[in-house]
Formats: structure tokens, C-alpha cells, sequence
């Protein structure tokens, strides 16, 4: 009988290791496919967030914003500048073509540790202008170069942070919109007193669980309309949004007519 029990017991064992290997395996090929891209968790519901956008740059090359705009796109967000000096050389192309083919636009900005915050909302100013039934203006926070593994102090990228954000407040008139990732939403953003402000977080894997009004879901998006065309390279991704309500939440929140801006 006791022989019994110890080859029982051994099987009772050996399937439970069977069972928790089987288990690994599976958490190894799940994460793997995440990781890859083959296995897609962050796929919102068009039920639940029906209002679909692109952000584009210099990177989408020629873009045919007619066909962008057939695709059920609302709105689009297009980089303008970055730092204090630099402009995006599609810009002026991007936001007017957005525009005339019934698209809510809104710039944004390419926040730079390295120069002030009042000459960078002086850049963005100068390159965008006024501002007329289109979404706020955008500033783009997150790290970049040797500021992955040496990041600027919570206390100096604030003080840059602020008068960036106080510029471009006191030229238009309503508060930007902050788009980070959470890496940098955790290290900057958290407890800093910038909760007012409207929030478009990057997260390619799931949905993000702060408050937010604006979701980058996918960086490796596929639309008709842009040729992604680089003097010595070829994008072939479009990046992927959605806003955080229905499309009268979305004109209500950001006073927009039902008609973008031509």
C-alpha cells in the first residue's frame, strides 16, 4: 500500500510540473507574439472610442490627405517643431491639406531637454501661427538620445516644462495638450501638478490606465494615402489613435464646429 501511495503521489507530481511547464510554454509564446507584434492587445473598441486619428511628420513622406481622410480619420495631429529652432519641412503642407479635406488638426511640439521652454513656445508660435476651429497645441514629452539612460532631473525638466506650457497657454488661450509615455508620465508628469491639462498618452500594448483624452495605440499603423518616402529610407507605418468619447464629446471638449477648419 505504501508503494501505492508513493507512485501516486509521483504522478500527481509529475502532471502537476507537466501542467506548469505547459502553462510557461504558453506565457513564453503569448509574450513573444506581444513583444513581436503578432498578438494584438491593444485594439480599441470603435464602439466604445468611434473617434479615429493619425499623427504624422516629415516621415510619412508626401502624404494624399483626401484618401487619409476616406479612411474614417477625424482628426490628425502633425509635428510642427522640435526645440527652438527647428520646423518640421512638411509642416505647412500637412496642416493645410488636413485641413481643407475636413480634418481636425492640432500641432505639436518635440519637447528638447537641452534649450529653454519660453524659446521653444516661441518656435512652435512662429511656425503655427493663429489657431481657428483646430485642436490645442500639442507638446510631445519624451526621452530621446543620451537622455534614455541619463535623464534630465524632475526639477529642470519642470522649470523647462512650465514655461513651454505657460507660452503657449498665454499666446492661444487654453491649456496644450501633454503627449508622453509612460516612462516619462511616471518620471515628470505624476504629482506635478499637471492634471488640467489634457492628456495623450503612447502605449502600443495596452490601454493606458491613467485619465486620458487621446490614446497612440499603434506605432506600426497601415493606412492608403502616404508614400513614406525619405531621401535614404522608407517608412512604411503611420501611427494610430483614438480620442476618449463620441464625436460630440470630442467638438464639445475642444470647442470645434462640426466643420474642421479650411
Amino acid at each position: 500500500m505504501k508503494k501505492r501511495r508513493i507512485a501516486y503521489f509521483r504522478i500527481i507530481g509529475a502532471l502537476l510540473v507537466l501542467v506548469l511547464l505547459t502553462a510557461a510554454l504558453i506565457s513564453g509564446i503569448t509574450a513573444y507574439r506581444v513583444f513581436t507584434g503578432q498578438l494584438k492587445l491593444n485594439i480599441p473598441d470603435p464602439e466604445k472610442y468611434p473617434v479615429s486619428g493619425v499623427d504624422v511628420s516629415r516621415y510619412q513622406g508626401n502624404i494624399q490627405w483626401d484618401v487619409i481622410a476616406s479612411q474614417d480619420i477625424a482628426f490628425a495631429f502633425i509635428k510642427a517643431t522640435e526645440g527652438s529652432s527647428y520646423k518640421d519641412p512638411m509642416f505647412d503642407f500637412n496642416w493645410e491639406e488636413s485641413r481643407k479635406n475636413g480634418i481636425y488638426a492640432g500641432a505639436y511640439h518635440f519637447f528638447s531637454f537641452e534649450s529653454s521652454g519660453v524659446t521653444q513656445g516661441q518656435n512652435f508660435i512662429s511656425a503655427v501661427g493663429e489657431l481657428s476651429n483646430d485642436l490645442p497645441p500639442v507638446v510631445d514629452l519624451e526621452f530621446y538620445g543620451d537622455y534614455v539612460e541619463t535623464p534630465l532631473s524632475k526639477k529642470e525638466t519642470r522649470r523647462i516644462l512650465d514655461d513651454l506650457l505657460e507660452t503657449l497657454e498665454e499666446y492661444y488661450g487654453v491649456k496644450p495638450i501633454i503627449y508622453t509615455t509612460p516612462k516619462a508620465y511616471y518620471q515628470y508628469l505624476l504629482g506635478g501638478g499637471y492634471g488640467e491639462y489634457p492628456l495623450w498618452m503612447r502605449n502600443t500594448y495596452y490601454e493606458p490606465k491613467m485619465d486620458w483624452e487621446f490614446w497612440q495605440y499603434s506605432d506600426k499603423g497601415e493606412l492608403e494615402g502616404y508614400d513614406g518616402k525619405q531621401t535614404d529610407s522608407l517608412e512604411e507605418y503611420i501611427d494610430l489613435n483614438v480620442y476618449n468619447g463620441n464625436f460630440e464629446e470630442f467638438l464639445e471638449e475642444f470647442s470645434l464646429t462640426e466643420e474642421a477648419a479650411e
